[in-house]
């Protein structure tokens, strides 16, 4: 169920996501201004998979330290967004990080992510990507007694960050590479980090 909600969340944010791209398009193309935000062919839509790490800074007592523990497991994202200019834009997205076990027990994370966005074209197939901005993460932790580990669940906004590559195909298509890090929040009142990196297309329109 809860891996169920995870998804929903993912789909209602990418139909969310390409309502106001399609929306903002709409009402550029309605002003004729067509230097404003989301000109035709600045709007895109995309998805992605990778690894996450979770950089958790945990003091586990010597009990919990005999469980062992993982570090990363296989994220799934959805992202739109678009530019201003050729330069500078917003995205909005969902990552679903996975779970990790650890302490006997297990870590959830998954994220809505709002950022300013940047790309500095090197040549027509290449550009570098850059972006700063917020995310609001879920987290749950369960873990055996007795392991030093604070469980329950938490939610909040922490920093993001992220830089990445993107090979574009055709004027519409484009494959991304990117690495990303978001500040989450833990059950008691924990703020940890949950690094991803990953690979992805993207539908431009």
């Amino acid at each position: 169920m809860k891996k169920l909600n995870r998804v929903m969340t993912g789909l209602l944010v990418a139909a969310a996501s390409m309502s106001f791209v399609a929306a903002a398009q709409a009402q550029s193309r309605t002003s004729g201004d067509q230097s404003s935000m989301y000109v035709p062919g600045s709007g895109y839509v995309g998805l992605s998979v990778g690894k996450s790490d979770f950089v958790l800074d945990d003091d586990i007592s010597v009990f919990g330290s005999n469980f062992g523990s993982d570090k990363g497991d296989t994220s799934y994202g959805v992202q739109a967004g678009g530019y201003f200019n050729n330069n500078f834009g917003i995205e909005l997205g969902y990552t679903d990080f996975g779970t990790v076990n650890r302490a006997g027990g297990s870590t959830t994370a998954d994220g809505i992510n709002l950022s300013l966005i940047g790309k500095i074209p090197l040549n027509p197939s290449f550009n570098l990507l850059g972006k700063v901005g917020t995310t609001y993460s879920r987290t749950e932790v369960s873990a055996a007694v007795g392991t030093g580990i604070t469980t329950g669940s938490e939610s909040g906004f922490g920093l993001s960050y992220g830089i990445g590559v993107e090979y574009v195909f055709t004027p519409k298509l484009s494959a991304v590479l990117q690495y990303e890090s978001q500040d989450m929040k833990f059950a008691g009142d924990r703020d940890d980090r949950v690094a991803n990196t990953s690979v992805g297309v993207r539908y431009r329109f």
